[in-house]
């Protein structure tokens, strides 16, 4: 049995087709990821069409690369124009960004990428060892776990938008709201769409994403229109021994919190890298820069998370059939469509395509690696470029990238909006990124507690009892307790009293 395993572990390794593929897809999802509008999720849907006679192996490999790719490919154009490539690159533009505007842009890549790959790989050696065990654990959450993990999110909001916590939570509370625009998911009925149609589809969270970050930024820039652009330093990308061991601590602490949040069904990599980042700012106590301002910590910590997610998602996918994200939805769906049946059965029928598959994200991060590395000089020229070339081409990006998802002008119209209200938030010191956060959080946080409550036969007592009697529930009510407090100005307050009181 385990030679067995050993050989289908290394069965992409040795055919050269299925080798090809895999880089190939690899590398197609770098720059597909660092597209604003064009998604992983998008990417792998469409790969279904094309793949779907051919051997199910080959198919596997591909879109195993796209995964990879796309989702680190969603850290260079965050780091590079702050405009996340992906949801799960949100986390990494509150300090890539800023190194990018130091000229640290080049070095930034290189960090990022090598340390994506630790993430990946640290998924990948989660999921051959301990797939079964995760599987079980997850399935042990229940509607209300969901939601208190939502609430956290919304409440980590405080510690990303600068000194003040209530606009953190008002941009926050209200991406929840825009969230929950459209048809409800019980009730099909519509909800704050004011009798429009359009509306009933929802506002979709990638429109809002790229107006809130691209358009919103390209306007914010204008005020820099006559200013010199900051030359990018590429003469070392590959970081040296000495920075990865240093960082190396941080980043498998937080590819756990990747793995474990990945394993999660319906969560993702956008949610891990949010709580890998405010993890970062709670543990390190002397960072290279402030937290927001340019901090390697805070680019190390959701790099690896998002990427260590891929590994987690696979972990329920393989192991009961439910889907970690939406990408390993769509691969479920690839699967029945090959015929296989995922779920228990698929490790009992097929044990071999779960060692295939681990084997084939342990080569998707090697080719990451090696193709995350190239390509860096000339991304970096992109910010170098004068700011009347860079703005309409972050705005022609924007508009390609909007009417790409659903080849809708409406949706461009929306994210031309989006990018407006951003714009006006930035000017009065609020942060888009809790928007954007919201908007992915509130029909989590909307479903949860609607089946939470049903679940107590709607008895909201009930409901608020389990949030203290069950294991999972108590810690998660108190770490939500605990955020709230430490965020608050009652706390310091608190503290200062108490020391008074002993002089």
């Amino acid at each position: 049995m385990a030679e067995s395993a050993f050989s289908y572990f290394f069965m992409a390794w040795i055919n050269p087709h299925l080798m090809f593929l895999t880089a190939a897809g690899t590398f197609a999802g770098i720059y597909i990821g660092a597209i604003p509008g064009l998604s992983v999720t998008m990417a792998v849907s469409i790969l279904i069409s094309f793949t779907f006679s051919w051997d199910v192996n080959e198919a596997l490999a591909l879109m195993v690369g796209v995964y990879c790719g796309g989702v680190y490919g969603g850290s260079r154009s965050a780091i590079l124009l702050n405009i996340p490539g992906a949801p799960a690159a949100i986390a990494t533009a509150f300090d890539g960004f800023p190194l990018a505007e130091r000229g640290e842009a080049g070095r930034a890549i290189g960090v990022s990428t090598v340390i994506s790959v630790v993430g990946g790989f640290i998924g990948v050696i989660v999921l051959a060892a301990a797939a079964p065990m995760v599987s079980e654990f997850s399935l042990m959450f229940a509607p209300r776990d969901y939601l208190l993990l939502a609430v956290m999110g919304i409440l980590l909001v405080g510690s990303l938008s600068g000194e003040s916590m209530a606009k953190g939570i008002f941009a926050g509370a209200f991406g929840v709201i825009l969230g929950l625009v459209g048809m409800d998911p019980l009730t099909a009925e519509g909800r704050f769409t004011f009798g429009t149609v359009a509306l009933l589809g929802g506002v979709h969270f990638v429109i809002a994403m790229i107006g809130l970050f691209g358009v919103s930024e390209a306007l914010f820039q204008l005020r820099q229109i006559g200013t010199t652009p900051v030359k990018q330093d590429v003469s070392k990308i590959l970081p040296s021994w000495s920075v990865i061991l240093k960082y190396l601590p941080l980043s498998i602490r937080t590819s756990f919190i990747g793995v474990f949040i990945g394993a999660l069904p319906g969560t993702g990599g956008d949610i891990a890298a949010l709580l890998a980042y405010d993890h970062a700012r709670r543990s390190v106590k002397n960072p290279s820069r402030p937290f927001g301002k340019g901090a390697y910590e805070g680019l190390i910590a959701p790099e690896s998370a998002n990427n260590a997610a891929i590994g987690g998602a696979y972990i329920p996918m393989l192991t009961l059939g439910i889907p970690g994200d939406a990408v390993t939805a769509v691969i479920i769906g690839a699967l029945f469509i090959h015929g296989l049946k995922p779920g228990p059965m698929l490790m009992i029928e097929t044990p071999h395509l779960f060692w295939f598959t681990v084997g084939n994200l342990a080569l998707a991060n090697i080719f990451l690696l090696i193709f995350g590395l190239t390509g860096i000089r000339l991304f970096a020229k992109i910010v170098e470029l004068p700011k009347g070339i860079l703005i309409p081409m972050i705005i022609v990006l924007s508009v390609i990238g909007t009417y790409a998802i659903e080849n809708s002008l409406v949706h461009v119209y929306w994210m031309l909006g989006f990018g407006i209200f951003g714009y006006i938030l930035k000017m009065y010191g609020f942060q888009v990124g809790p928007i954007i956060l919201g908007v992915i959080l509130g029909p989590l946080m909307d479903v949860s507690y609607r089946r939470a409550v049903m679940s107590c036969r709607n008895i909201f007592h009930a409901f608020l009892l389990e949030l203290v009697t069950h294991p999972i529930s108590l810690i998660l009510t108190l770490s939500v307790f605990f955020m709230l407090i430490s965020q608050t100005p009652i706390w310091p307050w608190f503290l200062n009293l108490l020391k008074k009181k002993e002089k």
